[in-house]
């Protein structure tokens, strides 16, 4: 079946990203984030898409105790409207291949007729076109924020491509974190990863998740805000930013997609 060629290999169909919890401890283990960027057929009806995922996610994903967290993320502000991230988090670099075996079970179990499970996935394959493209993240302890919600509305999630400098200089990101971002009442969760598998070793990820673009926008005064109390000092605030820079080249991308709340796990 193409779904399973395509998507369940290496566990990176299973609808990040960034509703892990990551448990509170004096030096938390990073925990790998899988993103799978689709490209859906925009000709398809998208409430019958949603429906096909989620019937895949309540007899699949949910069911998948080695994904300890999921989420669709469909394009907002991004270079490419067909763009659908799917992305899960694994406690370890095995679990995402372990997590595979346990996927084609449930498989099997949740359509248990081997004609009805080759209609739903060539229905399901049906919404996207043959091209996709993988990666692998580790996060960093670099201060979290983790997403409190009951909400069903979707979610503004504006991801940040930093390309790092791999240079060994660059230092206070955690306390930039700690002082700025967590405290910022407009970001509703954080999640800062970098590179461990993929096309770019540069990479640096972060995801912010906001109720709506307008908080994005007011969060960017906020921050302002934030730092001009954290370093009160011009020459020092210029300083520590100066000393956190050196750790990145300058070079970023900026993306913004909102998530599907009842495919998140």
């Amino acid at each position: 079946m193409k779904k399973s060629k395509n998507l369940v290999l290496g566990m990176l169909i299973l609808t990040l990203l960034l509703s892990v919890k990551i448990h509170a401890q004096e030096v938390p283990k990073p925990v790998y984030v899988t993103v799978t960027t689709l490209h859906r057929n925009l000709d398809a009806d998208r409430k019958d898409w949603l429906k096909t995922e989620q019937e895949y996610f309540d007899k699949v994903t949910s069911k998948n105790d080695l994904i300890i967290g999921s989420e669709v993320l469909n394009h907002y502000y991004t270079a490419n409207s067909s763009e659908v991230l799917l992305v899960s988090a694994f406690n370890t670099w095995e679990d995402i291949e372990k997590a595979n075996d346990i996927t084609n079970d449930l498989i099997k179990k949740g359509w248990p007729d081997e004609n009805a499970r080759k209609a739903f996935f060539d229905k399901y394959n049906s919404y996207y076109g043959p091209m996709h493209s993988d990666e692998i993240y580790t996060s960093v302890a670099a201060g979290v924020k983790e997403l409190e919600t009951t909400s069903k509305e979707p979610m503004v999630v504006y991801v940040r491509i930093s390309q790092m400098s791999l240079n060994g200089q660059g230092k206070g990101l955690k306390e930039f974190n700690e002082k700025v971002t967590l405290k910022n009442p407009f970001i509703k969760a954080y999640y800062p990863h970098r590179h461990a598998w993929g096309a770019d070793n540069r990479d640096f990820l972060e995801a912010f998740f906001y109720d709506s673009l307008g908080d994005l926008e007011k969060s960017s005064d906020k921050q302002t805000e934030l730092i001009n109390a954290a370093w009160p000092k011009e020459d020092e605030r210029k300083a520590y930013m100066t000393e956190i820079n050196k750790a990145f080249t300058g070079i970023h991308g900026d993306y913004i997609y909102h998530n599907e709340p009842s495919l998140r796990k």
